[in-house]
């Protein structure tokens, strides 16, 4: 089964749907792929399910797979927009909701939170070795690394770029030369960058209570922070934390925290801790000692209802997390899925950069020091093996809350249209996975529902 059509394949898939257009079971068809919104690789279950009412076990309803073309199809629920757009768009709204109500309040969380003290920070990667860059500002762009003109590095290579590099330009990202670029560096901090942030978000919790003249017990008893955060790729295949930070009373979002707790005390803090942050790095005894430790570029703003300034909304700060929670490795040139097998690196379709650091995640794994980061295994994410979306437990709600939520919602217009009322069920059954994926003419009708065009709207 295919997902996305060729040119070649077009011809072929208009006439099959052309053809299952003067079938008698069309209608029913065409809502099967029509209610999935235009996911792009739906999974197919092969099974039976009934409602059944929760107080007398009688089965209201009974279906199955038999009368839905064999197959029940749903939809793949991938958060990885250069996967499936579709589920990909619900997953970024799902964030964003989430994000917002530990901004504003909703979803379970009180609108109070609103006026507690909170900022948006980007911790960055530290760097392994000049890379082209675009910078920037004022109107226009600079020209790259015009600082060391006619220096070389030991291997020759120019260590100045006089280019002012667009947007698309291949070069962003890559090393001026990549014999002096420190792989092994970057992809352990890449591996380890997860426990980096843990140790960030307790060194958080210090220096607050310092900062509050009170030791940690006594903060405990007084605050507590929270936060939700994103990770974003960067061209140079390293990801930046993206993060909302707030701080709260000691009972969570519903208390207020206390008079010593301002924003610009929560800034200074975040600031402070995320410079202290230090991290050994595996394998010493094979590639070198290294502390690991976040860059020196730490961005922190101040999150208001309306924003001025240097100050961001907290619809902007929403949206702008959420974006990046459907992004993945592949915004750094890397591909979509994992490698299981050494040779399969000479055919990969990436840059030599983006190869360099799959190939040292491919070698460091297979070494027994590096056993615990399971390099090998997320050589595809180029090291990072974290979740790309996280948050501490008392920010707001969590997505699977807002996932049951929809479910309920559903359920609840499927009782309507069955005429079931308000009665208590349950549902059960019994499926299994059958594949996943469209038939050519499938494919063409999710394609037309994606684009909100041709048959989806006849």
């Amino acid at each position: 089964m295919t997902q996305t059509l060729t040119a070649s394949e077009l011809p072929g898939a208009v006439a099959a749907l052309v053809e299952r257009a003067a079938q008698p079971d069309f209608d029913a068809w065409r809502r099967r792929i029509v209610r999935l919104g235009g996911c792009t690789n739906p999974i197919h279950l092969v099974g039976t399910g009934a409602l059944v009412d929760a107080d007398t076990g009688e089965v209201l309803h009974a279906y199955g797979s038999a009368e839905r073309g064999g197959r029940l199809l749903t939809a793949c629920g991938n958060r990885r927009t250069a996967v499936c757009p579709t589920c990909a768009r619900t997953y970024r709204a799902d964030t964003y909701q989430l994000l917002r109500a530990g901004l504003v309040g909703g979803k379970g969380v009180g609108a109070e939170v609103d006026g507690h003290p909170r900022v948006f920070a980007t911790l960055t990667a530290p760097g392994f070795g000049p890379v082209h860059t675009r910078r920037a500002g004022g109107g226009r762009v600079r020209v790259c690394r015009p600082w060391r003109a006619g220096e070389r590095c030991p291997h020759g290579a120019a260590l100045d770029c006089h280019a002012r590099h667009t947007e698309d330009d291949p070069r962003l990202g890559e090393p001026l030369c990549p014999r002096c670029y420190d792989y092994a560096g970057a992809v352990l901090w890449q591996a380890q960058s997860g426990q980096l942030w843990h140790r960030f978000a307790l060194e958080l919790r210090r220096e607050l209570a310092r900062r509050a003249g009170l030791s940690r017990t006594e903060f405990a008893e007084a605050a507590r922070p929270a936060y939700a955060k994103v990770a974003e790729y960067q061209r140079r295949g390293l990801v930046h934390f993206h993060a909302v930070i707030r701080l709260d009373g000691r009972d969570g979002p519903g208390t207020a925290p206390p008079g010593w707790a301002t924003t610009a005390l929560l800034a200074d803090a975040v600031r402070t801790s995320a410079g202290l942050v230090r991290l050994p790095a595996l394998g010493a005894e094979i590639v070198g000692r290294r502390v690991l430790r976040f860059g020196a570029q730490v961005d922190v703003r101040p999150i208001t209802a309306f924003g001025a300034g240097d100050r961001l909304t907290t619809q902007a700060v929403a949206a702008y997390i959420a974006k990046y929670a459907t992004k993945g490795a592949e915004a750094a040139g890397a591909v979509d899925r994992r490698i299981r097998h050494g040779a399969d690196l000479a055919e990969l379709p990436v840059r030599d950069h983006t190869l360099r650091m799959i190939g040292t995640c491919w070698w460091l794994g297979g070494l027994e020091p590096f056993a615990p980061l399971r390099l090998r295994r997320w050589a595809h994410m180029l090291g990072y093996r974290g979740h790309f979306s996280t948050k501490s437990r008392r920010y707001s709600t969590t997505l699977t809350a807002l996932r049951q939520a929809r479910a309920e919602h559903r359920a609840a217009e499927q009782r309507t249209a069955l005429g079931l009322g308000d009665r208590s069920m349950v549902a059960v059954g019994q499926w299994r996975y059958a594949g996943r994926g469209y038939s050519p003419e499938e494919a063409l009708l999710a394609a037309s529902v994606r684009e909100g065009g041709g048959v989806h709207g006849a």
